[in-house]
């Protein structure tokens, strides 16, 4: 198996674990807990947290796999977590917390995205900026370089 193969075969992999066990633990906490993370006591929100970042830890590796520049790729992994954290914080309302928390993390879950929205804007040149490739952008974010093919 090629080096090639094998980063994209274990990528797959970790994609499916991540964001597998993660929409798991999101979506059916207390299955999750009783199956998998059984360390008392059983917190619902803790449970949706750690779904909530590997849905996001998953998504990393589907858009490095698209071959996105570094900061393109964590503000869009950072974007997903964020959004699905902030989920977690308003549907776990009342379970505790900052009655400020789903706005706060929903402000914040905005920004990322607003930013991951940029920096995929700035990459593609839509934004005024240096048309050279290997300058960076008033951002600082370039684009991913060319990877060589192995087969």
């Amino acid at each position: 198996m090629s080096a090639t193969r094998f980063v994209r075969a274990v990528s797959v992999l970790l994609i499916a674990f991540a964001a597998g066990t993660g929409l798991w633990a999101f979506l059916a906490p207390r299955s999750f807990y009783d199956q998998l993370a059984t360390f008392p006591p059983y917190n619902r929100h803790l449970i949706h947290d750690i779904g909530a970042f590997s849905i996001g830890l998953g998504a990393a590796v589907v858009v490095a796999l698209m071959r996105w520049s570094g900061i393109r790729v964590a503000l869009w992994a950072a974007a997903v977590a964020n959004v699905v954290h902030a989920i977690s914080h308003i549907i776990d309302r009342d379970l505790g917390g900052k009655s400020s928390d789903p706005w706060t993390l929903s402000g914040f879950a905005v920004l990322t995205v607003v930013a991951a929205v940029l920096a995929a804007k700035l990459e593609s040149g839509s934004e005024e900026g240096p048309t050279d490739a290997t300058a960076p952008s008033p951002a600082g974010v370039r684009p991913a370089a060319p990877t060589p093919q192995h087969h």
